[in-house]
């Protein structure tokens, strides 16, 4: 991936700098790049392409500018020894994230009232754009929900065009900056914002908070129903021993919704 990135950064005519950034089992590394971000995907050749490999640019082109997000400059794709690599050259966002090294909100953040003016006006704006990207499946529903919820799967009514990937490491503080555009698409009403409720849950004020701003969509059916699927889904993550801590306020909530304690692993 090193190797990757220096021959991308080479490629681009800019010098890579600062500390190394790596995603998920080591399948994404950025670095700062003097004004820009460069970050290389990698997948096996058979695998690469589709949703999470093009969201980055598929989110440039059709999302509105309205939308704050790093502008994307270039796109590079090549295969090396059955590997295959993408790499995005995008704007430098100088804001740092909420927080940094995580997607949990462990201690409440004061963010003025205009910075949540922001955020709606974001997310409605998103809601708004059509696309053919699924991000959320009804089949993943239909798997999961028993095992992680101990309720029957619920049905996908309304969906609308979202993130897919609302946390504190992908939100900058004032100004808003939205990050990570790879899984942005079609979504369950409420499940970025159940998410985003979800992982702020060890601040209390700022869960409140959130629930305040949001509640005309979280407190309806459809809300209530992505909200959800995106609490199984962390249920399913922190199975696999992610965010240990925050498992149990993930869990209380759950059963907060549903009136039935969460299965035990």
């Amino acid at each position: 991936m090193r190797r990757a990135h220096a021959a991308a950064a080479k490629q681009f005519r800019v010098s890579a700098s600062g500390p190394e950034v790596w995603g998920w089992q080591g399948r994404t590394l950025g670095r700062r790049a003097g004004d820009c971000w460069l970050r290389i995907v990698s997948a096996e050749v058979g695998k690469a392409g589709g949703r999470l490999w093009e969201g980055t640019a598929t989110a440039d082109t059709h999302v509105p500018r309205s939308v704050p997000r790093p502008r994307l400059r270039g796109v590079l794709d090549w295969v090396s020894r059955d590997v295959a690599y993408r790499a995005e050259l995008t704007e430098y966002v100088s804001a740092p994230p909420v927080t940094s090294g995580t997607p949990v909100l462990d201690q409440d953040v004061a963010l003025p009232d205009s910075w949540w003016a922001e955020l709606r006006s974001a997310l409605a704006t998103l809601a708004t754009v059509p696309t053919g990207r699924e991000s959320v499946r009804q089949n993943w529903v239909d798997r999961n929900f028993r095992r992680f919820l101990g309720i029957d799967p619920v049905r996908i009514r309304q969906t609308t065009t979202g993130h897919a990937d609302l946390h504190w490491a992908n939100l900058t503080g004032a100004p808003l900056i939205l990050l990570d555009w790879e899984n942005w698409g079609r979504l369950p009403v409420g499940y970025d914002l159940g998410l985003l409720h979800a992982y702020s849950l060890a601040a209390p004020a700022t869960a409140a908070r959130i629930r305040r701003e949001f509640g005309h969509v979280l407190d309806t059916d459809a809300g209530r129903a992505g909200e959800l699927i995106a609490l199984g889904q962390l249920l399913q993550a922190c199975s696999r021993g992610v965010h240990p801590h925050l498992a149990p306020l993930v869990a209380r909530q759950a059963e907060h919704l549903t009136g039935v304690p969460v299965p035990t692993p």
